[in-house]
Formats: structure tokens, C-alpha cells, sequence
């Protein structure tokens, strides 16, 4: 009996040294994350503007939706939910998404795939495969906006002396195009993390079954379909959901590469400009909030319908 209230005391005493650890990081969360995140949705609800953050009035929901009756009589509906411009940033940033993460989990399996296999110079060329990874977002942006430059850029150039066309392209600046651009120049930059974290995984399969499957003569696809692929998914499902956080909320990439562009403009974008270049600051906070609710709904439904685990208990 003494025993058990020794050990129910020291149960709490792990927990109250816990929350002494824990606290200071939720009073940071609370700062720099759930205040703003609370006040971006107060000032959805408000004609707040830039110029005048604390006289703004409250309004409901007109900044969503809003139904006017002209005096012709015909009637009008207003708001984000009722903005062609929105919803062209919804199915730019859902697109980009989508694409963007389906070739760097895809790429991304492949290198981690190569990189786990023993060979020399293993150790460097994990080290160079991160080098995209690690330039930062701006530099990589401007260094592709020259290559991909239709009279200086270097991608240009070498399609031309190859003959696969006759003249320069201007990749970011046109419709057709411009999307293109920006997935090579992200599926390029941040294909190297999803090799990171597929590596990772794949560092956690345990070699004796590779070596009874060697054994046994089983065919090396079979062993990556019935072995390999199983036993990475749960390392491949939390990758591929920090990497859709990442391209839901794409902005300094597009922002940099393809300023203005109707075709890549994002809602972390047209939010952006709604916020600070148009002052129209509670309708560009409306944008941010329903940004916010789609990334939610979009993360609970992954975790969900995928299953994943993100409590770090493994199967317990």
C-alpha cells in the first residue's frame, strides 16, 4: 500500500515537472500564435483598416458574404465567398498543392531509397542532396527567376541549342506557363526534406528482414512492395502532412518568382495583399481565417481518413 503512494507520488511529481517544463513554451505558443490567430478572426468580423486597427466596427459576417439589393432590384452577393478572385487563389493554391506534393513524396522515396543503400561517398552525397533544401527560400527564388529569364536565363538557352525551341520563353511572366515554373523550382528545393524524412523511416526497418527475404529469394520489388512501403508508411504519412501544411500556405516562393500573376496567385498571397497593399485589412483577414479553417479541416481529415499517428506511441 506504501509502496503504490510512493509511486502515485512520483507519478505526480513527473507530471507537475512536466507542466513547469511545458508552460513557458505554451505562453509563447499563446504570443506568437493563438492571440493573433484570435485577433485576425475578430478583425474578420469588423471594417477594420490599417490605418485605424482599434476604431474598427463590428459588421457580422459581410466580409464572408453579403447580400445587397440594388436598386434595380436585382441582387448582389459580396464577399470573400462571393469573390471569382478567391476562389481562383482556392484552386491555384489546392492545385500547386496536390502536384507540388505528389512528386516530392514520390522523388523524395526514390533518393531515400538510393541514399540507404551502402556504397562510397554515402556520407557526401547525403550532404550535397540537402543543399536545395538549405538555400533559403528568397535566394532560390531569385536565382531560378535568372535562369528562367527569357533573354538572360540559362534554361532557356540550352532548350534553344538542343532545338527543342527557337526562341526564349519567358517561363514566370506567362499564363501558360508561369505555375510550371513555380513547381519545378519547389518540387526542386523541397523534394531533399522529403528524402530526409523517408530516409529516416527507412532507417527504422530492420535489416534481418531484408536478409530473410534475400533468403528466401524473394523479387526486389516484392520485397519493396510487401516490405519496404508498409513499414516506411507511417514515416511517409506525418511527411507527407508537414509537407502539405508547407504547400497550403505557400507564399514567399510565388510572391518572389511570379509577382502578380493570376495563374500562381495563392490565398496566403491575395490575403497578403488584401492585408497590407490594398488596406482592405478585415476583408484580408476573413481570407486568412477561411485560409486557416480549410488547413484545419484539410489536417483532420488526413488524420483521420489516414490514420496517423502522431502521438509517438507506436502501435500502443
Amino acid at each position: 500500500m506504501f509502496k503504490g503512494l510512493k509511486e502515485l507520488d512520483l507519478e505526480a511529481q513527473r507530471r507537475i515537472a512536466a507542466f513547469y517544463f511545458l508552460f513557458p513554451m505554451i505562453i509563447a505558443l499563446f504570443c506568437v500564435a493563438a492571440w493573433p490567430l484570435l485577433r485576425t478572426i475578430y478583425f474578420s468580423f469588423t471594417d477594420t483598416s490599417l490605418t485605424n486597427l482599434y476604431g474598427g466596427e463590428w459588421i457580422g459576417f459581410d466580409n464572408y458574404l453579403q447580400r445587397r439589393e440594388l436598386s434595380s432590384g436585382r441582387v448582389v452577393w459580396r464577399g470573400t465567398l462571393a469573390d471569382s478572385a478567391w476562389w481562383n487563389a482556392v484552386w491555384n493554391t489546392v492545385r500547386f498543392s496536390v502536384i507540388s506534393v505528389f512528386f516530392e513524396t514520390l522523388f523524395g522515396l526514390m533518393i531515400a531509397l538510393v541514399l540507404n543503400a551502402e556504397f562510397k561517398g554515402r556520407g557526401l552525397v547525403r550532404a550535397a542532396i540537402l543543399i536545395p533544401w538549405a538555400i533559403p527560400t528568397i535566394v532560390s527564388a531569385k536565382m531560378w527567376a535568372w535562369m528562367l529569364n527569357d533573354q538572360f536565363g540559362i534554361i532557356n538557352d540550352i532548350l534553344i541549342r538542343l532545338g527543342f525551341i527557337e526562341r526564349g520563353i519567358a517561363w514566370t511572366a506567362s499564363i501558360d506557363t508561369a505555375m510550371t515554373a513555380v513547381l519545378v523550382v519547389d518540387i526542386w528545393k523541397t523534394t531533399p526534406f522529403m528524402a530526409l524524412l523517408c530516409l529516416a523511416g527507412l532507417q527504422m526497418i530492420p535489416r534481418d528482414i531484408y536478409e530473410a527475404a534475400k533468403i528466401d529469394g524473394v523479387h526486389p520489388l516484392k520485397v519493396f512492395w510487401k516490405i519496404t512501403l508498409p513499414l516506411v508508411r507511417p514515416a511517409l504519412m506525418v511527411a507527407v502532412i508537414f509537407r502539405a501544411l508547407d504547400a497550403l500556405r505557400i507564399f514567399d516562393l510565388i510572391y518572389v518568382l511570379t509577382p502578380n500573376s493570376k495563374a500562381t496567385k495563392t490565398m496566403s498571397v491575395i490575403s497578403q495583399e488584401n492585408l497590407i497593399q490594398f488596406d482592405n485589412f478585415a476583408y484580408g483577414s476573413a481570407q486568412s481565417t477561411i485560409l486557416f479553417a480549410i488547413i484545419a479541416v484539410f489536417v483532420a481529415l488526413y488524420i483521420w481518413v489516414g490514420k496517423v499517428n502522431l502521438s509517438g506511441e507506436g502501435g500502443r
